[in-house]
């Protein structure tokens, strides 16, 4: 178990009680904590302890054993040749570095290793190529969600461990994890900020019960309080994705509200996932669509507005107090509305010397402050902004931007009340 960290809603756990059933075979289930995931911090390993202790006590409820291995016992391999599987069954990430571990495993282990994709509703394996838009997408997606958009049974494992067969749990004790876990601790965890599946359950009924009811005019103007804020639950697999639609599906919110949500956790969430299954790229201005290459390219000498240090931009310090807000807020909560997140990541490319410092500088600060950080649909989303993924070329030509979509204050005044946002996330 590594990114859906959960006991319900997860294919890749549903396969593996299944496969143990029809094998006669008890199952465990393997978390072993890494320190080392990349431009990962105290923050976000904080939110990610929150769910485990809930999680081991749901999967023991399923007929499963939980063994927890932390930081250094925490090899899935060095694991396999303890317990000795008939089959190893894993969940996907398209990220390059959980997938080259998982690739690195398959390659050691002596028995079958198959993978499940839990992270979407239509696995991704269903669209072999990169999709140039969600109007590509949207309709391949449309075709396959009665086949996966339901309620899968729960079922439990036969097959018990006996107490002296049983593989060997470290205690769960996050508070002690987090105080000797050899973890980069520049980036503090978000007060009030909890993880695990239970508060995911709460965020998501607090965001049916009201926001839910007018997402459709309100998912566009900060601050957060109209969004469902269930971002980093998804991201760390806490809540699954077929647990939120069907939940949004039973409301009785208005059409046009469920049909807008339900856009951009399904086909845009998913069209992120498949940028980053399909381009080797997708963290950096080299994912660019050929247009969005060029045109880049041609402007890529253009006069900056103003070149900000590494130092300015972190601590929000520039001369435009809306994008300083955005980024404080980032700072301060590890979350940005969508519609800021968008302007945020353009005003990189007035700010920086090139189209790729640009995009780099979005990916770092990103991963680094954002509680749902190192996710495709951070990256996909950096890549629209900057870049042009996913969208068309907006002229007329511009300089820096070329025919990249422009954002601005002005236009974000039209939108929502900027200086409302702006003295709300000051008094925080």
């Amino acid at each position: 178990m590594q990114r859906a960290q959960r006991a319900r809603d997860n294919p890749a756990l549903d396969t593996a009680v299944r496969a143990a059933n029809a094998l006669d075979l008890p199952l465990v289930v393997h978390f072993g904590l890494h320190p080392g995931y990349p431009r990962s911090n105290l923050r976000h390993y904080a939110f990610l302890l929150d769910g485990v202790v809930e999680t081991a006590r749901a999967i023991e409820a399923r007929g499963a054993a939980f063994a927890f291995r932390p930081y250094p016992d925490h090899s899935l391999v060095r694991f396999c040749e303890e317990v000795s599987p008939a089959l190893v069954v894993g969940d996907e990430n398209p990220l390059r570095e959980p997938e080259g571990w998982r690739r690195s495993a398959a390659e050691r282990l002596r028995v079958p290793f198959w993978t499940v994709d839990a992270d979407v509703i239509v696995p991704t394996d269903h669209f072999d190529r990169e999709e140039w838009a969600a109007r590509t997408l949207r309709p391949k997606i449309t075709r396959l969600l009665p086949r996966y958009l339901k309620r899968s049974p729960v079922t439990r494992v036969k097959r018990r461990w006996t107490r002296a067969s049983k593989p060997r749990s470290a205690p769960i004790d996050p508070a002690r994890l987090l105080a000797t876990l050899p973890v980069d601790r520049s980036v503090a965890p978000v007060p009030g900020a909890r993880g695990g599946t239970a508060a995911g359950l709460r965020v998501l009924a607090r965001f049916l019960k009201r926001p839910l009811q007018r997402y459709h005019l309100d998912r566009n103007a900060p601050p957060l309080d109209g969004t469902s804020r269930l971002s980093a639950y998804l991201h760390f697999g806490h809540l699954g994705p077929h647990t939120v639609a069907l939940a949004v599906r039973r409301t009785r919110a208005p059409r046009a509200a469920k049909q807008a949500y339900l856009e951009e956790l399904i086909v845009r969430r998913e069209l992120a996932v498949n940028f980053v299954a399909r381009n080797a790229r997708y963290d950096d201005v080299a994912s660019a669509p050929d247009w969005g290459r060029r045109t880049l390219k041609r402007h890529a000498r253009d006069a900056r507005e103003r070149i900000y240090s590494w130092d300015a931009l972190e601590a929000g310090a520039t001369e435009d107090r809306l994008w300083n807000a955005a980024q404080r807020e980032m700072v301060t909560t590890g979350r940005m509305h969508g519609y800021m997140r968008m302007y945020w990541a353009k005003r990189l490319l007035d700010w920086t010397p090139s189209p790729a410092a640009a995009y780099r500088a979005a990916v770092q600060l990103n991963d680094r402050w954002e509680l749902d950080g190192r996710d495709p649909n951070g990256y996909a989303g950096i890549a629209w902004a900057i870049c042009g993924k996913h969208d068309r070329p907006w002229p007329p030509e511009r300089p820096v931007l070329g025919f990249i979509r422009p954002m601005s204050a002005s236009g974000a005044a039209r939108k929502f009340d900027v200086e409302a946002y702006i003295a709300r996330v000051e008094r925080a």
